[in-house]
């Protein structure tokens, strides 16, 4: 890898390491969501290589969420179980190469983004207190570089 290449992956390492933690649980989704359209996109094209690489990508994303949790609220168990069923839609996804399945788990990563967008929201204009409590169920997320 040449100096410029390393620069750049640094860059983006540190700026997602920077980033709020609110913001990287959205850009989380939006990643996986992306990476969903882009394997029904190479579904649809007979890339199946291409498919599978997002696919892998979305699941990894979900253990990453899955490893945030902080389970000693229950919606974290709630939260848990969801993506456990998404990661097991993602891989029957792969293996038959099944749009159907890809769009049920993107309409469900649409709903949670939506979902924490919009608490994510309310907390900024909530009291310190109430905003503790919406960010409970997570812990810090984790930047693999």
């Amino acid at each position: 890898m040449n100096a410029n290449a390393q620069a750049y992956n640094q860059y983006q390492k540190t700026s997602i390491e920077t980033v709020a933690k609110d913001k990287l649980l959205i850009m989380l989704y939006d990643g996986a969501i992306k990476n969903i359209n882009t394997a029904k996109k190479a579904i649809n094209e007979k890339d199946i290589n291409l498919a599978h690489q997002k696919i892998i990508k979305t699941e990894d994303i979900l253990v990453e969420l899955m490893s945030t949790l902080n389970m000693d609220y229950e919606v974290s168990l709630g939260l848990f179980a969801l993506y456990e069923y998404l990661i097991h839609q993602l891989a029957q996804a792969n293996y038959k190469k099944d749009i159907s399945l890809l769009e049920e788990v993107e309409e469900f990563l649409v709903d949670l983004r939506k979902t924490w967008a919009e608490a994510i929201k309310s907390v900024k204009s909530a009291p310190a207190d109430v905003a503790a409590v919406v960010e409970a169920p997570i812990r810090t997320i984790n930047v693999k570089g």
